[in-house]
């Protein structure tokens, strides 16, 4: 049993139950919400994520935990009333995502890394909600210069804090290695990683080889496009893996959200057609396929269960 940070507060690992390791409530850019207010209808936002996930909930979801960091928008208070209302736990995250902002391209890790550790310790943005992951991200064409910084900042954070670091990979391009050689030139636990956006890739060899280097894969079902695979595919793959014995080392999630602000309203009405189950696809998809394939019970248990709990603990 540990205690993490919710935008509630402290919340006991024991009371995680069903746990979807890597969604979004709110998507947008830093510093909107604030300077253009008129640009972002919050309200809607609101209800947004106060109505799917008082649906989730409703269908055993206990648990998200929102990688949404400064520079996607993050609203820290919104976070606060969409969990107070809905009844599901929210962990926070402190971190950059792929829009590292320019006056950290030339800075040090060691000039990065205590914003994070404020974030995590005393909270953020003066609210007192302190962040309960720390996110990173690194995309197509792989680690560059500035995003180095920001992976070596959250390492040195980790460290610190003893808080579990949450990446954005390109699959296709085996980023995930590159961000691991960093991490372990930092000294990082593995342990307390997991590399995100693994189910671009049905890589074999390069699935296995992240988790025999003992980080965690954070998978997602995804729509699957011309350059990658479907639902169906991705899922096999989670099967496949569960068969070779790394079960215990896999979270599923959605990598949803419930209002993306990020994108034009046109697109996101595309969006919600392509999966008009939301932050509910995978347990009522994804599960159902799984077990058809032959997992069992207790494989799903441990996916949504055991393992978030596991990784937040440090187990």
């Amino acid at each position: 049993m540990a205690l993490i940070n919710s935008v509630l507060g402290p919340l006991d690992t024991a009371d995680l139950g069903f746990t979807l390791s890597h969604e979004h409530v709110l998507g947008g850019s830093a510093g909107i919400q604030h300077t253009f207010p008129e640009f972002i209808d919050r309200a809607r936002g609101i209800e947004e994520g106060v109505t799917q996930l008082r649906a989730a909930y409703a269908e055993g979801v206990r648990t998200i935990v929102d990688v949404t960091t400064f520079d996607l928008g993050r609203d820290i208070r919104l976070l606060e009333e969409v969990s107070r209302r809905s009844g599901v736990n929210i962990i926070p995250a402190t971190g950059i995502w792929r829009d590292i902002p320019r006056i950290f391209w030339e800075a040090t890790p060691d000039m990065v890394a205590p914003l994070f550790i404020r974030e995590v310790q005393v909270g953020i943005e003066g609210t007192g909600i302190k962040a309960g992951i720390i996110k990173v991200a690194n995309d197509v064409g792989g680690v560059t210069p500035e995003g180095e910084i920001i992976l070596r900042a959250a390492a040195r954070a980790q460290k610190a804090t003893g808080v579990p670091i949450s990446t954005h990979t390109w699959a296709p391009e085996r980023v995930g290695d590159q961000q691991v050689r960093i991490f372990e030139d930092e000294g990082v636990d593995l342990n307390r990683v997991y590399i995100g956006h693994s189910n671009d890739s049905t890589d074999m060899d390069y699935l296995l080889g992240l988790l025999r280097r003992g980080v965690w894969l954070d998978r997602y079902p995804g729509a699957g496009s011309q350059d990658r695979p479907d639902w169906q595919q991705r899922t096999e793959t989670v099967k496949k893996l569960i068969d070779a014995g790394f079960g215990d080392r896999i979270m599923l999630s959605h990598d949803w959200s419930a209002d993306a602000v990020i994108s034009p309203y046109e697109r996101q009405k595309i969006r919600s057609q392509r999966n008009p189950d939301g932050y509910l696809f995978i347990t009522r998809r994804v599960i159902p396929r799984l077990k058809e394939l032959g997992a069992t019970d207790k494989d799903i248990e441990n996916i949504f269960v055991n393992n978030p709990r596991s990784f937040f603990e440090g187990g």
